[in-house]
């Protein structure tokens, strides 16, 4: 087969297919028998999965092993996957109660592959493959059983969906599947969310459906696995939060986003890489403290993000036992500011600014209780890191979590407040 041909133009002899089967048909034939590229006929997903599987797999007419993996290692990954199973139980009943009328099988595995939870309902005697596949412990990674919608997303982690023929080996080629990727506050692929039926086609969008379930399972999974973080909650309308659709942040102690669901990335703009740039007040406009005091809420509150836009925002503090804010921010009560925003006001109405010229709402109120205030101290942990960095901006912002310039803006401003200080009568 002239694999080395594949990714050249040459164009298909069927100009037109009228039905999907004949699109895959010709897909199979040009890639299989041809070694040409089939694109527009297949996604480019299923056919980099068929790519990678020639290389494992010689012969696509042999009969597939599904068997279940040894009691021993059933165990284990049970165990290993006990947090998954928990915070998906309720998504999955749900699932299942609304796919009881069909022949759908829902079907989660691990990052691996390897099935951990599967409808309990068993397949019908007109689904011998169902029958062997959808058991806990057996392994349908795309390694071992070729192109599948789920052994895609353990692959690459994006959520794909492989309709009958598409399907690497032709023992499958009677199924349809759909599945979306579950990730951990790591970021890793903690679970893979699939829906599968044989012999039949969907009559619903399942691609949708199990992009839903597998979001929400995602979200709990964030909130479950943030200990020790302040857990955000905000949209651009407040009759999102608590939605699939809700985004969500955790924030670390040092004053960092240690993770965003999807939404939240998308609201944000961007995930950076670099953690010296994950820094609260660069990609939310507003510092940690701030942040801290909405928590006091139990309504969401308007917030402006540093984009410009206005988002309604929870706060919740899910700290573990030892976990310690205090050495970030001067906590509310203490040596900080107390911060209050009424859900009534516009966001940017009657703006004033403070000693040193930020722009705060006149909404916020400040206390100066005993010790320092929060810029004294916040001021006083930046110039021990340029002591210890030898006055070297960028080497203190990476010690502090922060970009330089969320550093260089914080010096600015003193030094605008020093001189003004000085310049002072009396």
């Amino acid at each position: 087969m002239a694999f080395e041909r594949l990714g050249t133009a040459t164009a298909p002899r069927q100009l037109f297919s009228t039905t999907p089967a004949q699109r895959v048909a010709l897909a199979r034939q040009q890639f299989f028998e041809e070694g040409v590229r089939p694109s527009g006929l297949v996604g480019e997903a299923v056919i980099q999965s068929w790519l990678r599987c020639t290389r494992n797999h010689s012969d696509r007419q042999r009969i597939v092993p599904f068997d279940a993996v040894t009691p021993s290692r059933l165990h284990a990954t049970l165990a290993r996957n006990r947090e998954l199973l928990e915070v998906a139980r309720q998504e999955l009943a749900s699932m299942e109660s609304a796919l009881s009328g069909t022949d759908c099988r829902v079907i989660l595995t691990d990052g691996e592959g390897v099935v951990v939870h599967v409808t309990q309902q068993p397949a019908g005697a007109h689904q011998p493959v169902l029958r062997k596949t959808a058991r806990v412990g057996v392994n349908i990674s795309e390694r071992i059983v070729g192109t599948t919608a789920p052994g895609i997303v353990a692959t690459t982690g994006q959520a794909c969906t492989v309709d009958g023929a598409e399907h690497y080996f032709d023992v499958l080629s009677q199924m349809q599947c759909a599945a979306a990727p579950i990730r951990d506050v790591a970021g890793q692929l903690a679970g893979v969310l699939d829906i599968t039926m044989e012999a039949r086609r969907f009559g619903f969008d399942a691609a949708s459906m199990v992009a839903l379930y597998a979001t929400t399972i995602e979200n709990r999974l964030l909130q479950a696995q943030s200990r020790d973080h302040l857990i955000l909650r905000f949209q651009a309308s407040p009759t999102l939060l608590g939605t699939p659709m809700e985004a969500l942040a955790g924030v670390a102690p040092d004053g960092t986003i240690a993770w965003l669901n999807g939404a939240g990335a998308r609201l944000i703009g961007r995930l950076p890489e670099e953690a010296c740039e994950r820094d609260v007040e660069s990609m939310l406009g507003h510092d940690l403290a701030s942040l801290l005091r909405l928590q006091r809420r139990e309504a969401a509150q308007p917030l402006r993000l540093a984009s410009g836009l206005g988002v309604w925002v929870q706060a919740r503090l899910k700290a573990a036992e030892g976990a310690d804010f205090r050495h970030a921010v001067a906590m509310p009560g203490e040596t900080g500011a107390v911060m209050s925003i009424e859900p009534s006001t516009p966001i940017d109405a009657c703006a004033a600014k403070d000693s040193t010229g930020a722009v705060v709402p006149r909404h916020v109120e400040t206390e100066t209780p005993h010790g320092e205030t929060l810029r004294e101290h916040s001021r006083k942990l930046i110039e021990e890191a340029l002591a210890a960095q030898g006055g070297n901006v960028s080497q203190a912002a990476r010690q502090l979590g922060v970009s330089r310039g969320t550093l260089y803006r914080r010096l600015r401003d003193w030094r605008e407040a020093d001189k003004g200080a000085a310049t002072a009568p009396g």
